[in-house]
């Protein structure tokens, strides 16, 4: 077998690891589309099925009284398009003296960075798109310890009118934030985030504790409108998103005893449930 077909196999989870460890909003999203993906451009057609009408039944009595007709309701459904629309590659190469001199493995090294530096680029992404997808948005507020609770609980409110489920409820919030929780609600916010599996196998890194059915979780990657923290409370089913690492290589360039690696990574995004996303511009009071 030769080495440049051997190589990204064995180098693939030096990459993906902390890629997956270290996302917040890509762990917090709908990720069943992700194997339906390999090309810059694809499409995923995500069918939602229309509401159901539920109506009263009248049995039937030997009294003479009929019972009901039943009707039947035709099921409709909506189309929304998942587009791959963003591409982002890495490239580094290590001279061939290092590689034989240096532990830990430079490439390993190399590639444990460029997973967190496009986890970064992706949850940046998707901040964003949860931020301007919202369909639920609060009076922007000035926040601090004593005002933070009343904040969250809010935001609970917004999704529990639009009836979304209370199980798979997140918060995702700026550092300032998360302090103000922790000196709010000590005990119930932990002043350390750690990375946590959710329920379905759902991992997300930052996470920090509950409070108001939310599972929260502090991120440096909040959106943010002129200088001002954009807030995100959403339902795990309110985004969806794939990403497919479809290029990893090994290189041995012309002119040069060096060893290189370069990888190419797509992915995307839709919010496909506005009503099931609450955000608020906040300042750090």
């Amino acid at each position: 077998m030769a080495l440049d077909s051997l190589t990204p196999t064995l180098w693939a989870p030096s990459f993906l690891k902390p890629l997956y460890k270290s996302h917040v909003f890509a762990g917090l999203t709908n990720k069943q589309y992700e194997g339906l993906i390999s090309n810059y451009g694809d499409s995923v057609k995500i069918h939602e099925v229309g509401a159901i009408t539920i109506n009263d039944y009248t049995k039937f009595s030997v009294t003479g009284s009929t019972s009901t007709s039943i009707t039947w309701q035709a099921l409709t459904a909506a189309e929304k398009m998942l587009i791959i629309d963003q591409a982002k590659y890495f490239s580094f190469a290590v001279d061939k003296v290092d590689l034989t001199q240096n532990l830990p493995k430079p490439i390993d090294q190399g590639l444990e960075q460029a997973g967190y530096a496009m986890a970064d680029e992706i949850d940046t992404f998707l901040s964003e798109l949860i931020a301007d997808g919202s369909g639920n948005i609060v009076t922007a507020a000035t926040v601090s310890a004593g005002s933070a609770l009343s904040l969250v609980s809010r935001f609970a409110r917004e999704l529990d009118e639009n009836n979304v489920p209370q199980s798979g409820r997140f918060l995702v919030v700026p550092p300032f934030f998360h302090q103000d929780l922790v000196e709010a609600f000590s005990g119930g916010i932990s002043a350390t985030a750690v990375p946590k599996e959710f329920t379905g196998g759902v991992l997300a890194n930052g996470f920090v504790g509950q409070v108001y059915g939310f599972n929260v979780l502090m991120s440096n990657n909040c959106h943010t409108s002129s200088g001002t923290a954009i807030i995100s409370a959403f339902h795990q089913d309110a985004v969806a998103y794939a990403g497919q690492l479809t290029h990893l290589k090994y290189v041995e360039r012309e002119d040069y005893f060096d060893q290189g690696v370069k990888g190419l990574y797509l992915f995307g995004g839709k919010v496909v449930r506005p009503a099931a996303i609450v955000t608020c511009d906040v300042t750090e009071g």
